[in-house]
């Protein structure tokens, strides 16, 4: 929830419209799936209303949360764990949702890669596109482009 509560608190106040899907209190037993489908689900429904929307998943390894997010239809979660992956995220994968394991780095650590993942923009190389394009093909009828 620190981490949680930072971020929302720094995004903001650096002009980021933040809307925060979390749970209200920290439990370490808690189900995180429920929270990265919801901030998924809000992402993709903002990006199918014209707005432009990228999404944040924490947890403790971010794979978990990571893989949730992955679930929703048009989502392209991604687990960043440095500058590079972060970066590469947007730059060549358009990725909608960032996952983040807050157990893996301090909170400024974390904070930086979100960062770097928010003001990345897609580089719209056509292979990148055309790469994304299969992927979607896929994931809306099951066919595998070659």
């Amino acid at each position: 929830m620190e981490l949680s509560a930072h971020l929302v608190s720094h995004l903001t106040a650096k002009g980021y419209e933040v809307v925060d899907h979390g749970p209200k209190v920290y439990d370490a037993l808690d189900d995180y799936p429920s929270f990265c489908i919801n901030a998924a689900r809000a992402v993709v429904a903002d990006q199918e209303a014209g707005v432009h929307a990228l999404g944040i998943v924490l947890g403790g390894s971010g794979n978990g949360e990571q893989i949730a997010a992955n679930k929703v239809k048009g989502v392209r979660a991604a687990l960043a764990w440095n500058e590079s992956t972060a970066k590469l995220a947007r730059e060549h994968n358009d990725a909608n949702v960032i996952a983040v394991g807050g157990r893996q780095h301090s909170v400024e650590e974390a904070t930086q890669l979100i960062e770097f993942f928010l003001e990345e923009p897609f580089s719209n190389d056509e292979r990148h596109v055309r790469r994304i394009g299969k992927i979607a093909t896929y994931e809306n009828s099951g066919e595998i482009v070659e």
